[in-house]
């Protein structure tokens, strides 16, 4: 297999969808016994030990569903983006609100996801 660039491996991450993106990482974690989310600690600033440790508490979080709105077809479609959830379960998930469609992501991606979710209509809760 040839090695590839950083822009080629660049490249295929802006191709994945934060599920697969979430999976590849988890995926890294375990081959090369590596935690990617200490290399945030250590790049985050200095400050008092409570509130980093506050900080630290909170790295992961959960996008919650709380009602699918009048666009309840939207809804699904983005769902199904950001799950990767076949149609039924989709549909499943937004007919049973109040139920998680992400959790344990990162901040930034669970922010994306809300923004997604409420664009197409829906009510969100990011915890």
């Amino acid at each position: 297999m040839a090695k590839l660039s950083q822009e080629d491996l660049l490249a295929q991450f802006e191709e994945m969808t934060l599920i697969e993106l979430s999976e590849f990482v988890k995926a890294f974690e375990d081959k090369f016994d590596v935690t990617a989310a200490a290399a945030v600690a250590v790049a985050g600033p200095a400050g008092a030990a409570a509130p980093a440790e506050a900080e630290a508490e909170q790295d992961e979080f959960d996008v919650i569903l709380t009602g699918a709105g009048e666009k309840k077809i939207q809804v699904i479609k983005v769902v199904r983006e950001l799950t990767s959830l076949g149609l039924k379960e989709a549909k499943d998930l937004v007919d049973g609100t109040p139920k998680p469609v992400l959790e344990k992501v990162a901040k930034e991606a669970a922010e994306k996801a809300a923004e997604s979710l409420k664009a197409a209509g829906a009510s969100v809760e990011v915890k």
